[in-house]
């Protein structure tokens, strides 16, 4: 099984992806918070009773998860900080890789950072 090339993104291909990512993440975020709760309902019952229990909503939540996180990877975007809605795409600046850098909120794709410096590290475009 080969394995795909990754997809390198423009700040314009970036940018075209927000609408989307504005409407994907809030889910992701949702349903990660949705499967912690359940998670923590479960722990408790195992706590007092061995467990066999079914948290409400857990099996949907970690589908809705899934999906999300699986559609991220399948358009090439980097899932970061699902909290704050935290994404990279892979992208080339000055002939060295780096990622342009975008969260929720935010009104564009304006930074980017180097492979190894992250967040912290971001830079204007």
């Amino acid at each position: 099984m080969s394995v795909p090339e990754e997809r390198l993104f423009s700040a314009e291909e970036a940018n075209a992806e927000l609408d989307a990512l504005r409407e994907l993440l809030p889910k992701i975020r949702e349903a990660r918070h949705g499967l912690i709760r359940a998670s923590e309902r479960v722990e408790e019952a195992v706590k007092v009773d061995g467990g066999g229990v079914a948290a409400p909503g857990w099996f949907a939540h970690q589908q809705v998860l899934k999906a999300g996180i699986e559609e991220l990877a399948a358009r090439g975007i980097l899932l970061r900080d699902p909290e704050s809605g935290l994404v990279d795409f892979p992208a080339e600046r000055e002939g060295r890789r780096v990622f342009l850098c975008w969260r929720l909120g935010e009104e564009r794709v304006g930074h980017f950072h180097g492979e190894r410096s992250g967040f912290s590290g971001r830079k204007p475009l």
